[in-house]
């Protein structure tokens, strides 16, 4: 919005010229979010506080995690207000990467937030029932991989609608057959949406990952936004992208603004609200910018979260099937899953799981930075 109201302002007014360059309007928009999460945070918490928005804490978790029964939960209301505001006012609206963005965020936090309700005012432990938030997620899914196809955001001059690239490799992309793209989008939404979520169990772990993650591919997306940087290091050129880098900064300025009141001990979870809407747009930001392989490296300790789930339950059901309910107890994977429980069995704090695996998150986000040049 400010883009067109204060741009065409610099023929007069060489300072507003500043408005014509994405690196200037990308800080804009994540000071914007951390002002908006720190002024709204507070009002929030309160009337989350006042409707009785409580936690609910389930009896199978660690028993240090009963402390925190009660704590205010669908904060991530103010993740997205201070990301969806922000990009609003400082992006190009006219830019399709952007739009399609921002309904992922929407979308996939309206689906959260039905969850949240269900589970804390209508009192159902489980929220929305699993197939029906599957379904929900899936539909979004479904609907990003066709638009894409039907209404490709890049043109095919630079790459093909349903291809991606491959990290460490110049030029080479993998092209999908339609419907095999169509179900290849749907999976990467559905599965990180769902991965940030299981992640969402300590105190600023997923807050501070996502943030994280947002710094990267807000990188990613400024490189690939310019033909210069994209011809030096051997990248496809993506046409537009680089107002992602806006959606990027105002994503991760609304996180760190947030994890000033979800950091130990939280005021406030941000729920299924808020960790299906960061999953489900930094889904979408990958398979926008065609870099879906770089996401498993860039949120690489979500990805580890989910793993850990799927072989706990997997191996549990496979003994309990063949062996029997008693070997099946006695020969877990891991203490708990997902894989921050499993370290805090071990003894570790919780603040100390949450710092290190944000250095693991950093050590993923430089990895993947690397793979710009590394080709």
């Amino acid at each position: 919005m400010l883009y067109f109201l204060l741009a065409p302002l610099g023929k007069k007014f060489i300072l507003f010229n500043l408005f014509t360059y994405i690196s200037f309007r990308a800080a804009g928009a994540m000071v914007t979010a951390l002002l908006i999460a720190f002024i709204v945070g507070p009002a929030i918490i309160r009337k989350l506080h006042a409707l009785k928005v409580g936690q609910v804490i389930r009896a199978e978790g660690p028993a240090s995690h009963q402390s925190k029964r009660g704590t205010p939960t669908m904060g991530g209301v103010i993740i997205i207000a201070a990301t969806v505001i922000p990009t609003l006012l400082w992006a190009r609206l006219d830019n399709r990467f952007v739009l399609v963005t921002l309904v992922a965020m929407l979308w996939t936090g309206a689906i959260g937030l039905i969850d949240d309700y269900l589970k804390v005012v209508e009192g159902r432990s489980r929220g929305l029932v699993a197939k029906w938030k599957l379904l929900a997620q899936v539909s979004f899914g479904v609907t990003l991989g066709v638009m894409l196809l039907v209404w490709p955001v890049v043109p095919p001059a630079s790459i093909n609608a349903a291809g991606t690239t491959v990290p460490f490799f110049k030029f080479t992309v993998v092209v999908f057959a339609p419907w095999l793209y169509v179900l290849f989008v749907t999976g990467v939404v559905t599965g990180f949406s769902n991965a940030v979520n299981l992640t969402d169990g300590l105190d600023g772990l997923a807050t501070g990952l996502s943030a994280i993650a947002a710094g990267a591919f807000a990188s990613f997306a400024y490189v690939l936004g310019r033909i210069d940087t994209t011809g030096y290091l051997n990248l496809i050129y993506l046409p537009g992208s680089g107002e992602l880098a806006i959606f990027c900064a105002a994503l991760m300025g609304a996180c760190l603004g947030f994890l000033w009141f979800n950091a130990h001990p939280a005021k406030v979870f941000m729920g299924d609200t808020g960790s299906l809407a960061i999953g489900g747009s930094l889904g979408t930001l990958a398979i926008l910018l065609k870099a879906e392989f770089l996401l498993v490296i860039v949120g690489g300790v979500f990805v580890a979260e989910a793993v850990s789930v799927m072989l706990q339950t997997g191996t549990y059901k496979w003994y309990k099937r063949t062996r029997g309910r008693e070997y099946a107890d006695a020969h877990r994977v891991f203490r708990m899953a997902p894989l921050h429980h499993h370290f805090e069995k071990l003894g570790w704090e919780e603040p100390t799981v949450v710092v290190r695996f944000w250095i693991l998150g950093i050590f993923c986000a430089l990895v993947a930075l690397a793979t710009l040049k590394l080709r």
